[in-house]
C-alpha cells in the first residue's frame, strides 16, 4: 500500500514544529532574501545583508537561526559572543567569499602598504579580521566616501561591486578579481531577450551582476532609451518595487528575491532576467533542516575570540557609517 504525502499538511506541520522549538529555545530565525519561499514565510525577519547584520546585533533572543550562507552566520557569531548562533546547513558555502582567503590577502595588503581595507560582507571571518571596513551592496559607496580622498582602498572581493562603487563615488579604488558565480552569470544577452518580451518594464539590477557596467553604458549611449534601471541591493530592489509606477520588472539578481517582492507588490509582476540565477548554496536550507536544528542545538557557528575580535571592527564601522 502506498501512503500519499499531502505536502500542504506537512509544511504546517513543520512550521507548528518550528514555532513551537522557537518559543522553547527563546529563538529568533534571520533569513536571507535568497532562501526558498517557506523559510522566508517562517522567518522572523527577511531581508539582505546589512539588515540582517542590525538584526543579529540588536536581538535579545538566546539563539539566533541564520538561514543563509556561512559567512552570514559567522557575522552574527562575531556582533553576538554570548549568543548560540546555528546555521542549519554548514555546507551552506559562497562562492564569493571563497575567491579571497586572509594569506592572499595579507600578501595584496603588503604590496599596498598604508591601504584602507574595504571588504564586501561577503566574507570569511579570517579576512573581515584583515580589513579596516565591510561593507555591502547597500552601503558600499557610503563606507567608500568616509575614507580620506588621499588614502588608497583596496577593495574587495568582487569587481563588479567593485567597479559599481567607483562609478558612484568617482573614487579610483584597487578592486580583487573576485565574482559571485550566479551573478556574474546575468549577462547583457539576458537583460535583451527579457526586454524584448516585456519592453515596459523597468530593470532592477544588483550591482553584483556582470551586466552592470555594460548596460550603464549602453543606457549612457542611448541604446536602452526610454529604460528605467536602477542599480541596488536587493533590500533596494524591494522598495524600488513598492514605491515605483511601473507594473512590471525583471529583475538581475539571484531568483529567491521574487517571493518577497511579489509579497510587498502583489499587484505587479516579476520576471528574472535569467532562469539560471539559482544559488545552489542558498536553497540549502530547508524546513526540516531548521527544525532539526533547533532540536539538536546544532549545527552551530562559532569564530576564534581573536579573530572575532579583529573581524568586529571591521563590522562595527560598516554599522557606525551606515547609521
Amino acid at each position: 500500500m502506498i501512503v500519499q504525502v499531502d505536502p500542504v499538511r506537512e509544511v504546517a506541520s513543520l512550521v507548528e514544529r518550528i514555532d513551537r522549538l522557537r518559543r522553547v529555545r527563546n529563538a529568533v530565525i534571520l533569513a536571507h532574501n535568497y532562501q526558498v519561499p517557506e523559510v522566508q514565510d517562517v522567518a522572523d525577519y527577511v531581508g539582505d545583508s546589512l539588515g540582517l547584520a542590525r538584526q543579529a546585533a540588536e536581538t535579545d533572543a538566546d539563539v539566533i537561526v541564520f538561514c543563509g550562507v556561512h559567512f552570514m552566520a559567522e557575522t552574527a557569531a562575531i556582533l553576538c559572543p554570548e549568543r548560540t548562533v546555528l546555521l542549519p546547513d554548514l555546507e551552506a558555502g559562497c562562492s564569493l567569499a571563497d575567491t579571497i582567503t586572509a594569506e592572499q590577502l595579507r600578501a595584496w595588503k603588503a604590496e599596498h602598504p598604508g591601504a584602507v581595507v574595504v571588504a564586501y560582507v561577503n566574507t570569511t571571518a579570517e579576512v573581515k579580521a584583515e580589513s579596516d571596513y565591510c561593507c555591502t551592496s547597500a552601503n558600499a559607496a557610503r563606507i567608500v566616501e568616509s575614507i580620506p580622498a588621499d588614502r588608497e582602498i583596496l577593495f574587495l572581493p568582487d569587481m563588479f561591486l567593485g567597479a559599481h562603487v567607483e562609478r558612484v563615488t568617482g573614487r579610483r579604488l584597487t578592486v580583487w578579481m573576485g565574482e559571485c558565480h550566479v551573478h556574474a552569470g546575468i549577462e547583457p544577452a539576458h537583460l535583451d531577450a527579457m526586454l524584448r518580451d516585456h519592453p515596459d518594464a523597468e530593470l532592477l539590477i544588483h550591482p553584483e551582476c556582470g551586466c552592470t557596467t555594460p548596460t550603464l553604458y549602453r543606457a549612457s549611449q542611448g541604446d536602452l532609451r526610454g529604460v528605467p534601471i536602477t542599480v541596488t541591493s536587493t533590500e533596494g530592489m524591494v522598495r524600488r518595487a513598492v514605491e515605483s509606477p511601473a507594473s512590471t520588472f525583471i529583475v538581475a539578481t539571484e531568483l529567491g528575491i521574487l517571493h518577497r517582492m511579489r509579497r510587498f507588490a502583489p499587484a505587479k509582476r516579476f520576471v528574472p532576467a535569467s532562469a539560471d540565477a539559482v544559488c545552489p548554496f542558498m536553497k540549502r536550507i530547508t524546513l526540516d533542516k531548521v527544525a532539526a536544528a533547533l532540536e539538536r542545538m546544532e549545527p552551530r557557528v562559532t569564530v576564534a575570540p581573536e579573530i572575532a575580535a579583529r573581524a568586529r571592527r571591521a563590522i562595527d564601522r560598516m554599522l557606525a557609517v551606515s547609521g
